[in-house]
């Protein structure tokens, strides 16, 4: 049999392409080389899902910034707002945590998978399972189908690749759909991990003093080889046996990733400013009186209320201050460079862990190619992209499953209306 719509993976992106493609009257076909449906986004938020955002549109798209523009048009159609709408609508209550973020009252992202795989077998969509593509078809200047890994061919008027990224290969994104997009005549621009805990050589890195240490509320900032600050996150990380872990060394992964390419040198300089709130001059003053107030107490002792006990040896080793001296004895401009070293600490990072680890990949198919209302090929007419397979991508917090929920039902819409049109 003929489908009008023919959707390649499984994912957010691609179930909403089956939602919005059916509910458009379109007969639909989705086909997933693994044995369950939604595996990446059921793991997603740790295993809470991360549904959206619920952040204005223009704040919302400053979170992708991985071409984050391209979805304007997408997003006014199909946004945040409307995510939330589709949900609850389908008795999925929602509720917003901290920064915008939107998870399932339940907690669970079973809920939303469930929910999406019910939707659509409502709606008509017939399911392939553990059904590898080997090749989209394009004959006559148009895709008209897909092969299957068994030689099996499935003909349709519109094929929707929503085949994801390299990230998090064990749900099923191992990067297929690049190829087909290739021989589309599509270019891919390069593919980096995003979204991805840092590595270090730093000796303190190297001798695990300071591994799974938790920071909360700091600030940290990436600088360019010519001491430019790139970007700085604020929010909570943790060391690592090789390096830096949790939501802001994720956010600043990318720029990292940028100016190692860039600089071509070994590695990139990031500072870790402890008390963000607080000034140089002001944390001087207030370290100082700590110390009057204790004055024959050992200043790490004294310290400890303010800063970690395991960062303090770092932070006098830096200002060549003995942590042992008491009040009589601080020398004022060694105290001065010890409260700026609370302001910036310095942490070479010299990569990150491998794209495969990493929790989004960066690059895809280029979007100067690619229709931002409708997610069509501008090199071959009924191919449709979606999701994480383009060259978009956001920071951790409801910014990716929002791009691809918001290109997915572009696609399964407009792949819908193509077919009604022939």
């Amino acid at each position: 049999m003929k489908y009008d719509v023919i959707i390649i993976g499984g994912g957010s992106a691609g179930l909403m392409a089956g939602v919005a493609a059916s509910e458009s009257g379109a007969k639909v076909l989705l086909i997933d080389k693994g044995d369950k449906l939604g595996r990446k986004l059921g793991i997603s938020g740790g295993g809470r899902c991360n549904v959206t955002n619920n952040k204005e549109l223009d704040e919302l798209i400053k979170y992708i910034p991985g071409n984050g523009k391209f979805l304007y048009s997408a997003l006014s159609n199909f946004g945040n707002k409307d995510i939330i709408a589709f949900f609850e609508r389908l008795g999925i209550r929602l509720k917003e945590e901290d920064n915008g973020r939107m998870f399932p009252v339940t907690d669970k992202a079973k809920t939303v998978v469930d929910a999406l795989i019910r939707q659509i077998r409502q709606q008509g969509v017939d399911i392939r399972m553990n059904a590898p593509v080997d090749e989209v078809l394009y004959e006559q200047g148009q895709a008209t189908g897909v092969r299957l890994k068994s030689g099996e061919t499935l003909r349709s008027h519109a094929v929707i690749v929503a085949s994801g990224g390299k990230s998090v290969p064990h749900t099923g994104s191992t990067g297929d759909g690049y190829a087909w997009a290739e021989r589309a005549g599509h270019m891919i621009t390069e593919l980096f991990p995003t979204e991805v805990p840092l590595t270090s050589k730093a000796p303190f890195i190297r001798s695990r003093e300071l591994q799974g240490l938790s920071l909360r509320d700091v600030s940290l900032t990436v600088w360019n080889a010519k001491g430019k600050k790139l970007v700085s996150h604020q929010g909570d990380m943790i060391f690592t046996h090789f390096g830096l872990s949790g939501p802001i060394s994720l956010r600043c992964s990318q720029f990292v990733v940028k100016e190692l390419a860039k600089s071509g040198a070994g590695e990139v300089l990031l500072t870790i400013d402890l008390h963000p709130d607080q000034s140089a001059d002001e944390l001087y003053e207030q370290t100082l009186q700590l110390m009057k107030d204790e004055p024959k107490k050992a200043a790490k002792n004294v310290l400890k209320s303010l800063l970690s006990d395991r960062l303090i040896p770092l932070l006098f080793q830096k200002a060549n201050l003995d942590e042992h001296l008491t009040y009589d004895h601080i020398p004022k401009q060694q105290w001065l460079e010890l409260a700026k070293g609370i302001k910036s600490f310095p942490v070479p990072v010299n990569g990150t862990l491998s794209i495969e680890e990493a929790f989004v990949t960066g690059g895809g198919v280029h979007l100067k190619e690619i229709d931002p209302k409708t997610m069509e090929s501008k090199r071959m007419p009924g191919l449709y992209f979606c999701g994480e397979i383009l060259d978009i991508h956001g920071y951790t917090g409801g910014y990716n499953i929002t791009a691809a929920f918001s290109t997915g039902y572009a696609a399964g819409k407009s792949a819908a209306e193509y077919s009604a049109s022939l």
